[in-house]
């Protein structure tokens, strides 16, 4: 589902940056979700997920348990992390620690990638090992939406 939202960053930047993302989870749950087309890769001990973007979509992800890298390959957007809001216009490649959990709108059509390095073989696996298990989270293993935000 392609999606339109109105995002004004301002609006949370007086808010302590955890609290941002918190918020903004909040509002994105009340809007018509959209289920971003994900590839996932895997090669010699790295894990690679692609993620497409329609511009006008907010995606709010996990929590990451190890670094890793985040590179938005072309398209603008504006990525809420803990660190804050930016606007980022790839190719641009960033470095993501432990703990990051982002929110990312996309200003334009946008394809964004993450890198890890995993002992996983599989979607479900290397999700078990990079992100927190977030009850409250809209999208389930593979970046697929969870059921009852379907029902």
């Amino acid at each position: 589902m392609n999606m339109t939202v109105t995002f004004d960053p301002n609006l949370l930047r007086p808010l302590p940056s955890a609290d941002r993302i918190a918020v903004l989870q909040q509002e994105v749950m009340k809007l018509p979700q959209y289920e971003p087309p994900t590839e996932h890769i895997f090669h010699g001990g790295m894990y690679c997920r692609q993620v497409w973007r329609p511009a006008g979509c907010v995606i709010v992800g996990k929590v990451h348990k190890k670094e890793h890298f985040y590179m938005i390959v072309y398209g603008t957007v504006q990525i809420t992390a803990e660190d804050g809001v930016r606007i980022v216009t790839g190719p641009a490649l960033l470095c993501s620690e432990p703990g990051t959990k982002r929110a990312v709108y996309a200003e334009t059509d946008a394809l964004c990638m993450t890198f890890h390095a995993v002992d996983a073989v599989t979607v479900e696996d290397a999700e078990a090992e990079l992100v927190e298990d977030e009850p409250n989270s809209l999208l389930g293993v593979g970046n697929k939406l969870k059921q009852e935000v379907l029902t």
